[in-house]
């Protein structure tokens, strides 16, 4: 049978060979995560798998979320906020914002906090978060987002500011320091698992800064996540292989 995704307008039945195509695809994208779990010698649980969804259509969303997946992420600031309205019916998801925040965005955070913001890069952020998150609400948990291999058109912190900013989060109340996001430079396996290395080293050095549980290490894409999580990812950012290329039906 077909379902309906539902949001505060009306969307199209998902259809059974939409939801056939999103089980087949994630099915694999979990065998290849439990394989590289146990190639590493770890528990398929410490792993999480993030469906990168922006610029797909609603309904792969939906029949992703029906096929038990519950964290998405969206790069966009007003993606983010329009997607978390158009399924606010489906409570359960947890969202996270994965792209780069402007401060004077700060505001749309408050009013539609993200289970995890995985982008704090600098000072003013943390700044503009502060003045606009509510005191009485818990600290949004968020990551910081580091520039491991210092490409000036990547946002991120540079390795040297990592402990500083560090400190910066874990001083504030409005936020909760999870741990640490990273995107290497495209480029050859090699350097790509170096770099990887290189940003769980970075993670190693905040931990004590981390709280609100075990600490959070986002990296590794569809093109990589296997030797992220030989290099201790605890949080693997998916989007192509579960959905095919952006904003192409599964």
């Amino acid at each position: 049978t077909a379902s309906v995704c539902r949001g505060p307008q009306r969307h199209p039945v998902l259809s059974d060979d939409l939801a056939a195509r999103v089980r087949a695809n994630l099915a694999r994208i979990e065998a290849r995560v439990a394989e590289a779990c146990r190639a590493a010698g770890r528990a398929r649980d410490e792993v999480l798998l993030l469906a990168v969804s922006k610029e797909q259509p609603l309904e792969s969303l939906c029949a992703l979320h029906d096929a038990g997946v519950r964290d998405f992420g969206e790069n966009r600031v007003q993606a983010y906020v329009q997607r978390t309205m158009d399924l606010a019916a489906r409570a359960d998801i947890r969202w996270h914002l994965i792209g780069p925040v402007q401060t004077n965005k700060a505001r749309f955070l408050a009013e539609h906090r993200p289970a995890l913001l995985h982008t704090v890069d600098r000072d003013a952020l943390v700044a503009a978060l502060e003045k606009r998150l509510d005191a009485g609400d818990p600290p949004l948990p968020c990551l910081l987002e580091l520039n491991v291999d210092r490409e000036p058109q990547k946002a991120g912190v540079l390795p040297e500011g990592l402990d500083a900013l560090a400190d910066r989060v874990a001083a504030s109340p409005r936020l909760a320091l999870r741990g640490v996001m990273a995107i290497p430079a495209q480029g050859e396996r090699d350097a790509v698992r170096a770099a990887f290395d290189r940003v769980r080293q970075a993670a190693e050095t905040v931990r004590d800064r981390v709280s609100g549980g075990p600490p959070v290490l986002s990296m590794g894409m569809s093109g990589d996540f296997e030797d992220a999580i030989a290099c201790g990812s605890t949080l693997v950012r998916v989007g192509t292989a579960l959905f095919g290329p952006r904003g192409q039906r599964c």
